[in-house]
């Protein structure tokens, strides 16, 4: 009886300190996940094939990954940081749901791509007419030839909102975003918007199409189901960008000798710095440029000097970028949904030196080594080039900002789907079996 008493006391403690620290993914049992999936209903978790499938399936806790406000023990916690900016959630989780019914949209179409101008004008005509909807078109679109005289396009041409790249701020204005072309079409999405970006809808018309699951045929049907708040969603991570430049002018010298009198070994002096900010989806790349020497940069790890890439370069992507130009000098490949910023040498100058996965939130820093022969060069998504002197710097960060992706069917099988359509990962001829002996 008096062990049975204080059962019951432990039990009654351990649910008053579990309350603390509730978690729903973390927590198993079916009273929890049932209430959790009634406060969490709404129209985005309408029955759909993808839902439907999943429905059977049950998470185990194994497949989370850590919470930030899990126990440990019956008295230690994670101390509660401010600063947190993301939590591991299960992919299965992410839907598409509308405060209020979504009114403008954004469509973005492959420059100098003639197969494209019948699919864009049938979207347009689809959103304006039958949806009511604001259309918003860069500019130079509208300039095509092919567009600009199509008489029988021109009434729903004048309903259109155009817009200049880096002219015109339209962040708050875009409720979705609809892409037409490859996976260059989604970067330049990403672009486009250095903060909050709205949820990207993207169509497979170009050449790869790694980064866009649908296809056009259909397209009125699914892009009603995204209007509705019908969809799965992907977060792909994006990083946050600093350059800092030092601004240096040549000094006028003559015979050796400044206009003040004093003698000049130095032709160049730092009059200021000049701070440049971007959002990257893919990668940022560091490289020689056209120097024939290796490159030599330094690397910092939140402050502490981690390496030195003497090579062709280095590359810091996103899991979303690992399939790109990460996966083609060597790295592994990794789903949108895990939280790492990769770091991958350019045909370095050492055996040793492999690709390296880093947690989320940490501050990368490269520099150019003091030793260094020559400058390097930096992009950004494969834009913005520019050179990098001695003294300037990158930092490099997780962005709080994600690109929401919306999936065809669900992140997981939308990934490895484009694994084996798009890469051919690990298509091989099958091996045959032992013939059976009678």
């Amino acid at each position: 009886m008096e062990m049975n008493r204080e059962k019951l006391c432990t039990s009654k403690a351990d649910v008053s300190s579990d309350s603390a620290y509730h978690c729903s993914t973390c927590h198993d049992d079916e009273e929890w996940s049932n209430t959790s999936r009634g406060r969490a209903k709404s129209r985005s978790l309408s029955a759909s094939p993808a839902l439907g499938s999943t429905k059977e399936f049950r998470r185990t806790r194994s497949l989370h990954g850590p919470c930030p406000v899990t126990t440990f023990g019956p008295k230690a916690c994670m101390l509660q940081n401010p600063k947190t900016i993301m939590h591991i959630q299960d992919p299965a989780s992410q839907r598409l749901t509308w405060n209020k019914p979504p009114k403008s949209v954004l469509v973005i179409k492959k420059i100098r791509d003639a197969s494209l101008l019948q699919p864009f004008k049938e979207l347009c005509v689809y959103l304006t007419e039958e949806n009511n909807m604001i259309v918003y078109v860069e500019k130079k679109v509208l300039e095509d030839p092919a567009i600009a005289n199509d008489d029988n396009f021109g009434p729903v041409k004048k309903k259109f909102c155009t817009f200049r790249e880096d002219y015109d701020d339209i962040s708050n204005q875009i409720d979705f975003i609809i892409c037409l072309g490859g996976d260059g079409t989604l970067l330049y999405a990403s672009s486009l918007f250095q903060g909050s970006v709205p949820p990207v809808m993207a169509f497979h018309l170009g050449s790869l199409g790694f980064l866009t699951p649908f296809n056009f045929e259909n397209f009125q049907s699914q892009v009603t189901q995204v209007i509705e708040g019908n969809a799965a969603l992907v977060l792909r991570s994006r990083l946050k960008v600093k350059v800092v430049k030092e601004y240096r002018e040549k000094m006028t010298v003559q015979n050796g000798i400044e206009e003040n009198g004093v003698v000049s070994t130095n032709l160049e002096k730092e009059v200021g710095k000049q701070i440049m900010q971007y959002q990257v989806l893919n990668e940022v790349v560091v490289d020689r440029g056209p120097s024939s020497y290796l490159s030599n940069v330094d690397v910092f790890l939140d402050g502490h000097l981690i390496t030195t890439v003497q090579g062709d370069g280095v590359i810091v992507s996103t899991p979303t970028g690992s399939t790109a130009y990460a996966a083609a000098a060597g790295a592994s490949m990794i789903h949108p949904n895990v939280p790492a910023i990769m770091i991958t040498p350019i045909c370095p100058h050492s055996l040793s030196f492999r690709p390296i996965v880093v947690p989320a939130g940490v501050e990368l820093k490269i520099m150019l080594s003091p030793d260094a022969r020559n400058t390097a060069w930096v992009s950004f998504d494969g834009r913005k080039r520019q050179e990098i002197c001695h003294g300037d710097s990158i930092s490099i960060t997780t962005s709080c900002y994600p690109l929401p992706s919306i999936c065809f069917r669900d992140p997981v099988s939308d990934w490895f789907e484009s694994l084996a359509e798009c890469l051919h990962w690990n298509v091989r001829k099958k091996q045959n079996n032992f013939a059976v002996e009678e």
